[in-house]
């Protein structure tokens, strides 16, 4: 078992893991923001989270460790692993009128695609005694994935003249797909407190695994105007660019325990 495997390194091969950090006694003051920073395993024999005290966990690491033989949760004390929302794709350029008469205007640029979501952060959680005195609240979520740009506007056609038409107007830009939500972290307990823990979720324990929502298509780009000219010698509108699709929900993590 993986935490089985996790207690035999900690305990006799400590220089193999060298991004774990160790306190005989681990006290977090009212919210106390406690930040991994490049650690990803904690280990602690007692863990005291005072009221609204906060854990952050190693976002540059996949997966992080707690290990503690005793935690003391307050209240509204949180410990947070949630993927980094994607951001928002840019927009297109926009097409361009030209110079002189009869011209055609440009296409516009289409919009780019939003970024996805970073999946939640998966965090082993062995405790062999926990008490919490209110709750507790462990954020996994996956991000939410970013919208995708909108399509930028066609060139007008310039005007026309006695001997040519008007231009006709530049293409609009498609706007952007969205990105794909992250998805949820998983969450695993271990120690000896298993079947304590498993009657605190959803009352003192709150869990968030869900994965991250999709992002939203680009909005369409317009045509550009057409150029005008003499009687009926006016060009052609230039035709609306495609909105841009919705991304992929992400999907959400789970909550599972290792029995000794």
């Amino acid at each position: 078992m993986r935490w089985l495997w996790l207690f035999i390194i900690c305990d006799f091969l400590p220089a193999a893991l060298p991004a774990q950090s160790r306190y005989t006694k681990l006290e977090l003051q009212p919210k106390q923001v406690f930040q991994f920073g490049t650690s990803d395993i904690i280990i602690a024999d007692t863990l005291i989270m005072r009221d609204s005290s906060h854990i952050v966990l190693n976002s540059g690491k996949k997966e992080n460790y707690i290990r503690a033989k005793v935690a003391i949760i307050g209240n509204n004390c949180w410990i947070s692993g949630p993927g980094k929302c994607g951001s928002d794709g840019n927009s297109g350029g926009n097409g361009k009128t030209l110079s002189g008469p009869c011209k055609d205007g440009t296409a516009a640029k289409n919009g780019s695609r939003g970024h996805d979501g970073n999946p939640g952060i998966n965090l082993f959680l062995y405790i062999d005694k926990i008490i919490v005195d209110g709750s507790l609240v462990i954020d996994l979520s996956g991000g939410n994935g970013g919208d995708g740009g909108d399509g930028g506007e066609g060139g007008g056609g310039s005007t026309g003249t006695l001997h040519c038409r008007g231009g006709d107007g530049g293409r609009g830009g498609d706007g952007g797909n969205g990105g794909d939500g992250g998805h949820g972290g998983t969450l695993t307990f271990g120690g000896h407190d298993l079947e304590n823990i498993r009657m605190m979720i959803g009352s003192h324990i709150i869990i968030n695994t869900l994965g991250g929502n999709l992002g939203y298509g680009g909005l369409y780009g317009a045509g550009g105007p057409a150029g005008l000219g003499p009687s009926d010698m006016n060009g052609q509108a230039g035709i609306c660019g495609k909105d841009g699709g919705k991304g992929k929900p992400g999907h959400n993590g789970i909550v599972q325990f290792e029995q000794q």
